[in-house]
């Protein structure tokens, strides 16, 4: 893997794997603002496949076909995002390509696709999964730019202007830090000839600071959303956990595996699933965001068991906060961790994404090789000392049900 530094201060990072046929990138812009009305953001992204100054709409679209490249614009909270996959040959096409977007994207279709927008959006909000997750965030985010979720943009929708969306992808692009991860097969000296002649000159800031402070969360909050047609409860409690570059987060990964991410084995699987016969499906997440992160636990249940489910969370988490963890429970918790990383970066495009993700929250390329030497080192006590200090009486809860 070989990190260097464009002319602009871009960091790059190439990482050659011999034998395989297709070439991945992954540009990350960083987000430091938080955007006028909920749905800004999202808007731009789903703009910046719709035509340039170079190509319209479907001269676009028949070229990415036609040449095979894929080419995804997204974005989290914190950044923007770009990646691309193409076979060999076609690499300083698809760049070419990737430089006419990002710098000569028209948004011209702005009116019709913000309509299709609100209707996908009203359309996936039927989904009681989703429901719940939005009342969750909106709640734990409450008046935070982290918290603009489906419902907050349905709201603020009608008061996006064009002129909104390109003011920000200009802020974006002309004031951010930018991060670049490339994954193949080619020769080194020709991938970074090739991302040094399209991405040299670009607008760069690496010390670029965001605008907004972290969200806090001051007390216990219980939020409750009817859904008439819901055939079961689902139930979502949830604690803000410690971010990539607090000492806590390998721990906290960890407990994260220990009670609920780690399937058949987990303890509210277990507990509640397999012994009480309480859920459909129950499960635990870390989200981690650059200034926030969230450990929750998720169950869908029968309507009759919610307070049930509550206590049986409440039990296995005082459980884990007053009895140490057994050796082999933890050893296996660890091992999990390192499966799931490996089934994540299997390819090259999922390695760009992963590379590009590290780079762009402040954190090393090789991040994941110094976090499972921490993962490895965890102990039981720190196990308890952890879950004392995160699960504590400031946690949102989220209902849905009939």
């Amino acid at each position: 893997m070989r990190e260097f530094e464009l002319q602009n201060g871009i960091k790059s990072v190439y990482k050659k794997n011999n034998e395989t046929p297709r070439m991945a990138i992954t540009m990350n812009f960083s987000i430091n603002e938080e955007e006028k009305f909920a749905g800004t953001y999202s808007l731009m992204t789903r703009l910046l496949l719709q035509g340039t100054k170079t190509y319209n709409n479907e001269e676009l679209a028949k070229i990415l076909d036609e040449n095979g490249i894929e080419l995804i614009a997204d974005m989290k909270q914190d950044y923007l995002r770009f990646r691309l996959l193409c076979l060999n040959e076609d690499f300083p096409k698809a760049l070419e390509l990737l430089n006419d977007i990002i710098r000569n994207s028209t948004f011209v279709e702005f009116d019709k696709e913000k309509v299709k927008m609100s209707g996908e959006l009203v359309a996936e909000l039927d989904s009681a999964r989703l429901k719940v997750s939005d009342a969750f965030v909106k709640t734990l985010y409450e008046n935070h730019y982290y918290g603009h979720t489906y419902t907050n943009i349905l709201e603020s929708i009608d008061n996006i202007t064009k002129e909104h969306v390109t003011d920000s992808y200009n802020k974006i692009i002309n004031t951010g830090k930018k991060v670049i991860a490339v994954v193949g097969s080619l020769e080194e000296d020709t991938v970074i000839s090739l991302i040094e002649q399209y991405f040299s000159d670009l607008p760069n800031n690496n010390s670029a600071e965001k605008t907004y402070i972290a969200p806090t969360l001051d007390n216990s909050k219980r939020t409750e959303v009817i859904k008439e047609d819901a055939q079961q409860a689902q139930i979502l409690q949830g604690w803000y956990a410690p971010t990539y570059k607090e000492e806590d987060y390998p721990t906290m990964l960890c407990i994260n595996t220990l009670l609920g991410a780690s399937g058949l084995s987990s303890r509210l699987f277990r507990e509640l699933r397999e012994k009480k016969g309480l859920a459909y499906t129950v499960r635990t997440s870390i989200e981690v965001r650059e200034l926030a992160s969230v450990f929750s636990i998720y169950i869908a249940t029968e309507p009759s068991n919610i307070e049930t489910c509550l206590e049986g969370f409440k039990t296995e988490i005082n459980k884990i906060k007053t009895e140490l963890v057994s050796a082999e429970e933890l050893r296996n918790a660890k091992n999990n961790i390192d499966g799931k990383h490996q089934f994540i970066v299997e390819t090259n495009f999922q390695q760009s994404t992963s590379l590009a993700y590290y780079g762009i929250n402040g954190l090393p390329f090789g991040f994941y090789d110094v976090m499972h030497k921490k993962i490895e080192a965890v102990t039981p006590e720190q196990v308890l000392a952890c879950a004392n200090k995160y699960f504590n009486e400031k946690s949102v809860i989220a209902i849905l049900h009939p």
